[in-house]
């Protein structure tokens, strides 16, 4: 049973004949409703970008569905970030080893570091020769040993931007986006529970200076009257929400265990394809900030597919079951790397911090 279960992938990972990358699309709608008002996420300004929410191109709101246009609602890394963190919970823990960085009074699950194996706190813990030594193997083609202490890290993608340069795409990508969407502005007004003009607290000259002055500090010390008009106000998706989600198979295939001598490149393989398709499978969260929760739209049924290098399209019925079922068989026949808690060390992050003026 377990050597019919571990071998079933097999042709995906070894032959180009195999799908190129298994992809989900998933249609959601707001928990208010198909017409609910959802908020994006909000960007900085920089680079000719004027900030606020993407949109591709920039909406109006004179009838924006007459120029579609595209709104990111959850990035590719935020998905990233989202779907990355599973493997700490119970089910899916022993999948892969769990490291935990000890940093003054906190402890940090590599899970949660946003370079993964890359980071700037694994790179200056207890860990460093170890991760160094791994990317260097990945350098020279083998991703064994990086799989044996950050795995997630070649399913996401990792850069070793500050060192070694080793660098691995993502296997599994998902983004969330609108579309035709037409933006929304909103009001508000704080107004203080008091008169502290009255109070004496400061004069009704101050007072008039600081009312509607955001930059006041009475107004943002919350003593006076503080509108707030035109503020981002979400935006109502007329051309729906669509999640798209992905597994490159055909990155997969680029991953080797050194010179390969005993097959361990497709153990490998099995072991970072397991793992890869469970956070492909998983049930994303719903809730990804205040004003944005999102569900499967029961209308549109979600498109689960095989998609080979010819173009054609093979329906999937791979569930998340199924997945985690493979990638416990995998993992065992890989042998998950050990549990480690390590120290983060300041004087290496102090030497690290000296590297860039050298």
């Amino acid at each position: 049973m377990k050597d019919s279960e571990i071998n079933k992938y097999d042709h995906w990972l070894l032959s180009e004949k195999g799908p190129a990358a298994l992809v989900i699309r998933e249609h959601l709608l707001p928990i208010e409703g198909r017409d609910g008002v959802i908020f994006p996420p909000t960007f900085a300004a920089g680079d000719g970008f004027p900030g606020g929410y993407n949109i591709d191109p920039p909406a109006t709101r004179d009838e924006p569905w007459k120029s579609p246009n595209v709104c990111i609602i959850d990035t590719v890394g935020s998905q990233a970030n989202r779907i990355e963190p599973i493997f700490a919970e119970d089910e899916y823990a022993k999948l892969i080893p769990k490291i935990l960085i000890i940093a003054g009074k906190k402890r940090v699950n590599i899970l949660e570091v946003g370079h993964r194996a890359g980071d700037a706190l694994v790179r200056c813990s207890e860990l460093q020769e170890k991760m160094h030594a791994a990317f260097i193997e990945l350098l020279n083609h083998n991703a064994e040993p990086l799989a044996k202490i950050a795995p997630t890290s070649l399913v996401f993608g990792v850069w070793d931007s500050r060192d070694t340069q080793a660098k691995l795409p993502r296997l599994v990508s998902s983004v969330i986006r609108a579309f035709n969407v037409e933006k929304l502005t909103r009001g508000a007004v704080y107004i203080p529970p008091v008169d502290y003009a009255a109070l004496e607290v400061f004069s009704e000259a101050d007072k008039a200076k600081a009312e509607g002055n955001k930059k006041n500090p009475l107004a943002q010390r919350g003593f006076v009257h503080n509108p707030a008009s035109g503020s981002h106000g979400g935006v109502i998706a007329k051309g729906g929400i669509r999640r798209d989600a992905s597994l490159s198979l055909a990155a997969l295939q680029l991953l080797k265990a050194g010179t390969d001598n005993d097959g361990k490149t497709l153990v490998l393989r099995r072991y970072i394809f397991g793992i890869a398709l469970v956070a492909l499978t998983a049930n994303n969260a719903s809730y990804l900030r205040q004003g944005c929760q999102l569900v499967i739209d029961p209308e549109k049924p979600a498109e689960f597919v095989a998609v080979y290098r010819d173009g054609r399209r093979e329906p999937s019925d791979i569930s998340h079951t199924d997945a985690l079922k493979f990638a416990k068989v995998a993992a065992e026949d890989f042998g998950v790397g050990d549990d480690q808690t390590v120290d983060f060390q300041n004087q290496k992050a102090k030497t690290d911090v000296k590297k860039k003026d050298q």
